[in-house]
């Protein structure tokens, strides 16, 4: 029997396959195996953080008298600082506020800067205001904003929390910015006009699914970004309260004593870094994974 070309018309289009996870998985550890390095050792962060009160031998914040400045010991693995505290339990409970701390400023400054903008590259009569005060909180300085914010409040994790994500949120919105301006006037989206779409449909089934790729990517790099600025504000007495164990508290503690007892700030300051570090190498890698002009290359 002969297959016309009305039969070859009118059959179904062959769906494209989908590779499975694990496919993807393994294409990009072997693809780019830093980024895959840098994403198991955030992994490993993480689950530090999870466990920390398992894996803490001691209270973070109790003192001990006795044995300030405590070298490494079966006791107390990484030492004590000059109060008597446990190094090693201070350095696991300080990768929880760390990474909460750059976890949640990436996830709001994502959200906000999504929403505002979609709004700023679709509307063109909203573009203009709100692009030049976009302008105007990029010119601030997040730890000179988190500094003018504690000498108003107080000192608290969600002080530095909501200090750091008001300088990203402009950078997000410039990015979805500019990925909007390119997509609306692609001839599906003017289709989609032209058919009598509502806008909030436009957005979500069009729009939003193009800024996904480099908004994945962003949020890596702004997650390393806050994780550095609130060690840092910690570092100066601007941020969280010096009784809560973070990194850059115990980095602050610990200057003085650097000559008698380095191990009292190498801990938080390799933790530091390694994190930093992961997050920088897996960003990298999804960057080369998720552009496809990058991708093509590969």
């Amino acid at each position: 029997m002969a297959v016309t070309p009305v039969d070859i018309a009118a059959a179904p289009a062959a769906r494209p396959r989908r590779d499975s996870t694990w496919t993807v998985v393994s294409r990009f550890v072997r693809k780019k195996p830093l980024g895959a390095a840098g994403g198991v050792l955030m992994l490993l962060m993480f689950v530090t953080a999870l466990l920390a009160n398992v894996l803490q031998t001691h209270d973070p914040i109790a003192t001990d008298a006795t044995s300030t400045l405590a070298r490494p010991s079966e006791d107390h693995l990484l030492g004590t600082d000059h109060l008597g505290r446990d190094i090693f339990a201070r350095t696991v409970y300080g990768a929880r506020v760390s990474l909460f701390v750059g976890v949640a400023v990436a996830t709001m400054s994502i959200t906000l800067g999504l929403m505002i903008g979609l709004m700023s590259g679709y509307f063109r009569k909203v573009d203009l205001v709100v692009m030049r005060l976009m302008d105007g909180l990029m010119a601030i300085p997040a730890i000179l904003l988190a500094i003018a914010l504690v000498a108003l409040t107080r000192a608290s994790v969600s002080t530095v929390i909501f200090a750091i994500t008001i300088p990203e949120i402009p950078r997000v919105v410039r990015l979805v910015r500019a990925v909007v301006l390119s997509v609306r006037e692609a001839p599906y989206v003017e289709a989609a006009i032209a058919g009598g779409t509502p806008t909030w449909k436009i957005l979500l089934r069009h729009i939003v699914p193009n800024t996904i790729a480099p908004l994945i990517v962003q949020a890596t790099y702004i997650c390393a970004s806050a994780i550095l600025i609130e060690a840092a504000l910690s570092f100066l007495g601007a941020g969280t309260p010096p009784e809560i164990p973070t990194w850059g508290n115990m980095i602050a503690q610990s200057r003085l004593f650097l000559s008698r007892a380095p191990w009292t700030i190498f801990a938080p300051g390799i933790a530091l870094a390694l994190v930093v570090l992961a997050v920088n190498l897996l960003g990298d890698g999804l960057r080369d994974r998720l552009d496809p002009r990058l991708a093509r290359r590969m």
